[in-house]
């Protein structure tokens, strides 16, 4: 039903963007002078949101007679329609999209995204990029993520962390974050046993599987994650790491860690609800950080790594991409260029992002700094473990199921690892694996 509802709303957007264009030629507005279509999905105040909307001023401002047509799409809008959008008329030239095999590789591999290895060269960006940063960059003949052409730029950084309410950590004698997962365990134990749901999850979407995935990361090892997220190496779904995940997360739902009512509940909502204080601990991603900076304002709140892990769900940014349809490329390109620049990076810096070329003596903020900070420890430390969607198309989707089935119970843990060994193990097949 949902992807239903997805298809027709995309359907309206293209349709209201075709009424956009007018009479005029393509790539042109109605009083004919030229325009860039710009999509992505974060909010305003988010720090990508904020600074992507200074890098859209200062391209209006240095091309002149261009006009920036943006719109502000749904992560799940793009993430189930954009093979049907972009091998259309109707695409945009330039979107923000999901990095990884399963989405922007995917596209690669059907040829719907722009092969941009000379423009990335001739730009400079690669000397902007570490080599972990490139690695969701560039895809293989296969889609596969870490080597050949690069299909799309990055110009920030994520990671998971855990997000927590100080004041409500103080009321129950909590006086410093946990460094081990026992310590953090002994935590949820005590909201527990105050009657307190400690975690706010969203089950529907992204969140619930980035917990189970940091539970799994919490006994892997480089090479288990280079196998699942590259191919290289077989992938057994009922060793210690996903056994762990399953079993694990399952006993947090039990023991009152995990609401049994939030299989249902989406990103926005989970996000919204650690934001009222209604829970004292949010598990996501730094997409979050800007936002919880701007928004929170009752109480106190921190972050922390995930106690205890050397690796992390995370990576680069999504990517700025630019479809094989994309009316105007060079456009495009040069919209790319200006989000790399310096004062764009700092900006994303200060709003609460993880620039990946910025001056770091020109980011004010000690908790922005704190974040950049971590997110450095984690990459110097090669801590950075990508997420677990990704390995194969339609995988996110067999991942929220999983873990919904989990949270309700309706599957056992190891009968959830089979489900989601079927869909990889066919994808491995399918690439030549």
């Amino acid at each position: 039903m949902f992807k239903t509802r997805a298809v027709a709303v995309f359907a309206a957007a293209a349709l209201a963007l075709a009424a956009c264009g007018g009479s005029g030629e393509p790539g042109e507005d109605s009083s004919g002078g030229k325009t860039l279509k710009l999509w992505h999905y974060e909010t305003a105040n988010s720090a990508m949101g904020v600074a992507w909307a200074e890098a859209i001023k200062e391209f209006e401002a240095t091309h002149p007679g261009v006009k920036v047509e943006f719109e502000e799409k749904g992560f799940e809008q793009i993430q189930k329609t954009a093979s049907m959008v972009l091998n259309s008329d109707e695409a945009p030239d330039i979107l923000e999209y999901n990095k990884g095999n399963a989405t922007a590789g995917l596209l690669s591999r059907q040829g719907l995204l722009t092969d941009m290895s000379q423009e990335v060269v001739k730009r400079g960006w690669d000397k902007l990029l570490s080599p972990s940063l490139q690695t969701t960059a560039r895809y293989d003949e296969r889609g596969v993520m870490g080597g050949g052409k690069w299909y799309g730029i990055p110009n920030y950084a994520e990671y998971v962390m855990v997000y927590y309410n100080k004041d409500a950590f103080e009321e129950h004698g909590i006086t410093a974050p946990p460094t081990t997962l026992e310590e953090f365990t002994a935590i949820l134990d005590t909201f527990v046993k105050a009657g307190i749901t400690p975690i706010s999850v969203g089950g529907a979407e992204y969140p619930a599987q980035q917990i189970f995935y940091q539970l799994a990361l919490s006994k892997a090892s480089r090479e288990w994650i280079d196998a699942f997220q590259l191919y290289k190496g077989k992938v057994d779904f009922h060793g210690p790491e996903f056994t762990y995940a399953a079993q694990t997360f399952a006993d947090w739902v039990k023991k009152g860690y995990i609401g049994k009512d939030s299989a249902g509940i989406r990103a926005e909502d989970m996000g919204l609800a650690f934001m009222s204080g209604k829970y004292p601990i949010m598990i996501s991603g730094s997409w979050w950080y800007g936002r919880i900076a701007d928004e929170v304002k009752d109480f106190e709140w921190g972050t922390f790594l995930w106690p205890g892990n050397t690796f992390s769900a995370g990576s680069s940014g999504n990517l700025w991409v630019i479809p094989e349809n994309s009316e105007n490329k060079e456009l495009a390109y040069d919209f790319i260029d200006i989000t790399m620049k310096k004062n764009i990076q700092n900006t994303l810096g200060n709003a609460g992002g993880v620039p990946v070329a910025a001056d770091v003596s020109a980011i004010t903020d000690e908790k922005n700094k704190e974040l950049i900070e971590n997110f450095t420890e984690l990459s110097e430390r090669d801590g950075l473990a990508f997420y677990p969607d990704w390995p194969a198309p339609g995988y996110y989707d067999v991942m929220v199921a999983g873990v919904q089935e989990l949270i309700n119970g309706s599957k056992q843990p190891h009968e959830v690892l089979d489900d989601l060994a079927q869909p990889y193990n066919e994808n491995l097949a399918a690439v030549g694996g």
